[in-house]
């Protein structure tokens, strides 16, 4: 697309949607929000950056392979569940550990690495269609 006002406003929006995606992630478990809407967010952003300056921009914007993010985010809540069976509690119970650092105690938990993995698993697969159909759209 050739739109000189896409092209000049896309930036702030992308920005701001990728920001709030990872709001909407990090408050998921106990409020409404997580790692599938929050995927469908940074999807949409890096769509909006696809149509503003090309696929090729999007693909170097993201390193990785689409695919490959997908399957790390599979990954990642795969592990998620077989921590609490290591635990010997049933499978994706929910554990928590509280490190401290810096002083502080920081609260994580297998809960989080969960909706992480399905941040990415959204973020990869559509990201991956959505940069083929913008592909398709090109020629």
């Amino acid at each position: 697309m050739k739109s000189l006002i896409l092209r000049t406003v896309a930036p702030l929006l992308i920005a701001l949607m990728l920001m709030f995606s990872i709001f909407v992630l990090l408050r998921g478990h106990n409020e409404p929000g997580g790692g599938f809407i929050g995927g469908l967010i940074a999807v949409a952003a890096l769509a909006i950056h696809g149509i503003a300056n090309g696929v090729e921009t999007v693909r170097r914007a993201i390193v990785f392979d689409p695919l490959a993010i997908a399957g790390a985010g599979l990954l990642m809540a795969t592990l998620a569940g077989l921590i609490s069976l290591w635990m010997q509690v049933p499978f994706m119970t929910g554990i928590w550990i509280e490190p401290s650092l810096l002083g502080q105690k920081v609260p994580l938990s297998s809960v989080m690495l969960f909706d992480t993995g399905v941040y990415l698993v959204v973020v990869g697969a559509l990201t991956g269609v959505v940069l083929a159909l913008e592909e398709r759209g090109e020629d």
